[in-house]
């Protein structure tokens, strides 16, 4: 049986409405190509098929609904199609030919299809449900993601989308069939080749953008979720607590360690509430360009995923050293930046020096409380250095448990970042700060979700004339800070001239 025969009732309805709007944009052309000629023909083929298929299918449902009338009258007609939850008579979420949409199911059909979701009268809770639930079953369904990436999908839906549902519309709009192939045209300079649905892709995308211009990336594309199905090349970001903000910034809620009392037996229980406090990070704006020539535009085969690695790459290179010394202006706020002049630096045991009571020192400063889930922070240069501490082997301060494993110092892991100070010059005055050791979970780095990208179809060389190349302008936005500065410590070696 051939594909199309397969459909439902409504995707046969649906192709059919797909073959005429393809017709009838052939049609309009002046001249038709062979190609051209070859598809009108095959798409008329199709359509006679797919109208067939439509009315037999019809055909069956008068016939069931017929046997269904005619039953002995003791036996309750079977429900056909009907949501769990919902009444037998509401006709809501009822196919006619038994493959019913279930919003508590996540079984959609066509879960990009918004014309078939009903708003009215409904609830906002209600509708974010099934915005939620399309989307979810959208991650499942749309095509150019591996499981990795569509686990990472799922799991920045469940956790992170808001009461608005701002993800899951993000999700929706950007994932489809129609606009994967609209933004590949697009990013390779063939927007005037989109067919109908693919430009109505693109329009109901770029209503969600805060700024006009510019395309979202498709959110299997986009590097917050292809970082979090891959994993990140910046060791910070790894052991942070990442968030995804649908805001301008994100809004959390920290406390002090909560007081706990012993009271005697009824008596009334002593004021023991913590004092809640409620930290935000800003998110920023991020921007990259990527060139490429006309040749090698032409030649790659898969521009379109090749340049989304490249964005991603590109992305964790800037924030690797944001995360580190961002100022906080403009930019992510970075951790040492964070602890600088608060009481969680630590100075060394002999001024002007590093040494492995150091090492031992910021471990012994940092509460108990915190020192089970820390880790290291420092440039490899720094650790290479406290290995030449030990060079007897009596201290064992150095830990390496097997090839495979990450080395580890004093039973901690050590995360490497080139970013952070690598040595130190007694005859400069000056800050060190050579590690930072704590719980990194009380480092928040807060992703929005929606990379947009603009294509440039032409470079310029000095006198203002195209040099043969294009390229890609990206933006994101991206914050991060300190939430809590005593989960952490760090060595600062000052020197002074």
């Amino acid at each position: 049986m051939p594909k199309q025969l397969q459909l439902s009732h409504q995707q046969a309805v649906i192709r059919l409405r797909e073959i005429r709007a393809r017709l009838e944009e052939l049609e309009q052309r002046d001249e038709l190509t062979d190609e051209d000629e070859r598809d009108f023909n095959e798409l008329t083929t199709e359509f006679a098929e797919v109208d067939d298929h439509r009315r037999q299918l019809e055909r069956r449902s008068a016939l069931e609904r017929v046997r269904a009338a005619t039953q002995s009258s003791d036996r309750r007609p079977p429900a056909l199609g009907v949501m769990p939850g919902t009444s037998v008579g509401s006709g809501y979420d009822a196919d006619p030919i038994l493959n019913p949409d279930s919003v508590e199911d996540r079984r959609f059909r066509n879960p990009w299809d918004l014309s078939e979701m009903r708003t009215f009268g409904r609830s906002k809770g209600e509708v974010t449900q099934e915005l939620r639930s399309r989307a979810l079953a959208a991650v499942e369904k749309m095509s150019g993601a591996n499981d990795a990436v569509r686990a990472a999908g799922t799991d920045i839906l469940e956790r992170w989308d808001d009461a608005d549902a701002r993800i899951a519309k993000v999700c929706l709009a950007t994932s489809g069939p129609e606009y994967l192939r609209a933004w590949a045209k697009v990013a390779t300079g063939r927007g005037h080749m989109l067919a109908v649905e693919e430009q109505k892709a693109l329009e109901r995308a770029m209503s969600l953008t805060d700024t006009a211009g510019g395309y979202l990336v498709p959110f299997q594309l986009d590097p917050t979720v292809i970082i979090t199905a891959n994993g990140s090349r910046n060791q910070i970001r790894e052991a942070a607590r990442t968030v995804v903000a649908t805001g301008d910034q994100w809004n959390g809620v920290s406390s002090s360690a909560v007081a706990w009392s012993w009271d005697a037996e009824a008596t009334e229980v002593s004021d023991d509430s913590p004092t809640f406090a409620q930290p935000s990070i800003p998110v920023y704006k991020a921007q990259g360009f990527v060139p490429i020539s006309i040749e090698a535009l032409e030649d790659e085969a898969n521009v379109t995923q090749e340049v989304a690695g490249l964005l991603s790459f590109g992305r964790d290179v800037l924030e690797a050293a944001a995360f580190v010394s961002g100022t906080g202006v403009g930019q992510p706020t970075g951790i040492v930046t964070a602890l600088a002049g608060t009481s969680s630096v630590v100075t060394p045991t002999t001024a002007e020096t590093f040494a492995a009571a150091d090492v031992y020192k910021l471990d012994g400063a940092l509460p108990a409380r915190y020192r089970s889930g820390a880790s290291w922070l420092a440039n490899r240069a720094v650790y290479n250095l406290v290995r030449q501490f030990d060079t007897n082997g009596g201290s064992q301060l150095w830990e390496r448990i097997g090839a495979d494993v990450p080395a580890q110092l004093l039973g901690r892991p050590a995360l490497e970042s080139e970013d952070m100070d690598a040595a130190f010059d007694p005859a400069a005055a000056g800050d060190n700060h050579l590690a930072v050791y704590g719980d990194f979970s009380n480092y928040v780095i807060a992703d929005r979700v929606g990379m947009t990208v603009e294509f440039i179809p032409h470079l310029v060389g000095p006198n203002r004339r195209p040099n043969g190349q294009r390229g890609w302008y990206a933006y994101y936005r991206v914050g991060a800070d300190s939430v809590n500065d005593a989960a952490f410590r760090m060595l600062n070696v000052a020197t002074a001239v």
